[in-house]
């Protein structure tokens, strides 16, 4: 018998996918099962559900009905244990008596339990099933799996929405990767001009152009201080922010698609990197302080759990521009000699695997 790894949906992108990267490096004989794959040769023998043939794979508003009755019809028998990478539904994977199921949360499903932290919650059909799929989840969570949690702030949501508990093990980080390198070394062409061209001293921030992000908070805080702004990424806000880079009163560059390559230099050349959302976790402010850059992070989320584990960089208290400036102030006063080598035993890819066996008592 084997063991059975499970996650959502394979993404070409994601944070849950590198969390899924070190489960399979961990346990590298165990089957992979997912609803649909979108990265085809990223993982090996990924047994995909029904949904991966249908058009419903497009469109995960409209397939979440269907996600429910899909997981627990598949069975779990013929497994020593399950590991379950879940972020809406992938925990209801089988029924009760089956083998032991232990269950990662990135956040206990958004969708339909804090759509006031995910937009996709407010799509019509997300709203109208959402009172009943809370019941439904919250009951299959009480049916006996073990729950860690990808920080202290999802753990507290897993007590509120399904009234479990969890211990926190922190998702993997790649430090080992990022440490020891000089970035801008790597690069040529376009992207070596590129970061070049940037002032010296400067506020990063860097994440997907979407809303939630809320990348206009660092250009605020530039305005705040006084200092340069570079926005790094892609999305549907690149013109909101754009604008909004116009019309600072602090030189404010965005730089485009960068490559992982030129995100790494630009975390080491920047003076403090901004990450102002509510994420459940938080990975590029490890990243960036794994380089030797402070952090400053919302209050609210995984990100200040980091930053404190770290003492690498500062919370900003509001978005108020005396509370920026003082973030800003607090953040680029962080000794940030420590923190790199802090940041490989607390959120290193090694000591992921190392507590993941160990909850799991393998």
């Amino acid at each position: 018998m084997t063991g059975l790894i499970v996650h959502e949906w394979i993404a070409q992108h994601g944070g849950s996918e590198n969390v899924l990267d070190a489960m399979t490096a961990t346990f590298p004989d165990a089957e992979l099962r997912a609803l649909w794959n979108e990265a085809p040769g990223r993982f090996p023998r990924v047994e995909e559900s029904w949904l991966a043939s249908t058009p419903l794979r497009r469109s995960k508003a409209a397939a979440v009905p269907f996600m429910p009755p899909t997981w627990r019809a598949w069975t779990t028998e013929g497994h020593d244990w399950v590991l379950v990478s879940s972020h809406l539904f992938a925990h209801h994977v089988g029924r009760p008596g089956g083998p032991p199921k232990f269950v990662y949360v990135h956040t206990p499903g958004r969708y339909i339990w804090t759509p006031e932290d995910d937009a996709r919650g407010n799509h019509p059909i997300a709203r109208l099933l959402a009172p009943g799929l809370r019941r439904l989840d919250k009951r299959r969570a009480a049916e006996g799996a073990a729950f860690a949690a990808n920080s202290a702030f999802v753990r507290d949501r897993i007590r509120a929405t399904w009234d479990q508990d969890a211990i926190v093990i922190h998702p993997p980080v790649r430090v080992d990767l990022l440490q020891g390198v000089m970035w801008a070394d790597r690069l040529s062409g376009h992207e070596a001009a590129t970061l070049d061209d940037l002032p010296r001293h400067f506020i990063l921030g860097a994440s997907r152009f979407v809303d939630y992000k809320r990348l206009d908070l660092a250009i605020r805080a530039g305005e705040a201080s006084g200092m340069p702004v570079v926005l790094a990424g892609a999305g549907p806000q690149r013109g909101e922010l754009a604008t909004l880079a116009s019309e600072a009163s602090v030189p404010v560059v965005i730089v485009d698609r960068p490559s992982d390559e030129l995100l790494f230099a630009l975390f080491q050349r920047a003076a403090l990197f901004v990450f102002p959302p509510v994420e459940d976790f938080g990975i590029m402010p490890v990243e960036a302080m794994a380089l030797g850059t402070p952090a400053l992070v919302n209050p609210r989320g995984g990100a200040r759990e980091s930053v404190e584990a770290l003492a690498g960089g500062a919370v900003f208290e509001s978005t108020s521009v005396a509370d920026l400036r003082r973030g800003v102030e607090l953040a680029l006063g962080a000794d940030m000699r420590a923190a790199g080598a802090a940041a490989s035993a607390a959120f290193g890819e090694a000591a992921f695997g190392t507590r993941l066996k160990r909850w799991m008592n393998l």
